[in-house]
């Protein structure tokens, strides 16, 4: 829950922040001179990039999410098997032992999205989390494609 709260004051400050500099490139532009049009345009450009980018992650993280309440809901969570150090932290050595298991799930079902998305569980555990994302990326896209049941 703490999440979601943090995710969406983050995202209001980002509109906030995108309507201002909207308006200060409107501002540019109407000034009407050459310079001042080629800033207003450049200064239009920063929040149509930062709406496209909140849109995608947002988008992301609603897909991921809609995952994970349906393993959760067929009991095929990851459990939490991570030895943690006394600060909380994960221990590197436990996270690569859980990552080696759920790296060889996937090799061995490599169309099955439970297993992707166990495997995204394992990267971001190890800190990786460009492949983190990556293979989130394919559990959402093997699950957008499974067959509809019947």
């Amino acid at each position: 829950m703490r999440a979601k709260i943090t995710y969406l004051v983050t995202a209001a400050v980002l509109v906030f922040y995108f309507v201002l500099a909207g308006s200060r490139g409107v501002w540019l532009l109407e000034e009407g001179t050459f310079i001042t049009v080629t800033l207003g345009l450049a200064v239009l450009i920063l929040p149509l990039i930062g709406i496209w980018f909140l849109w995608a992650n947002t988008r992301f993280v609603a897909r991921a999410n809609r995952l994970a309440t349906e393993l959760e809901a067929e009991g095929g969570l990851p459990v939490d098997e991570l030895v943690r150090t006394p600060g909380g932290r994960i221990d590197r050595d436990s996270a690569d032992a859980v990552f080696a298991r759920r790296k060889e799930e996937t090799e061995d079902a490599p169309d099955d999205w439970r297993c992707w998305f166990r495997l995204a569980v394992a990267y971001q555990d190890a800190r990786d989390t460009p492949r983190a994302r990556k293979a989130m990326q394919r559990a959402i896209a093997l699950h957008d494609r499974k067959p509809a049941r019947a």
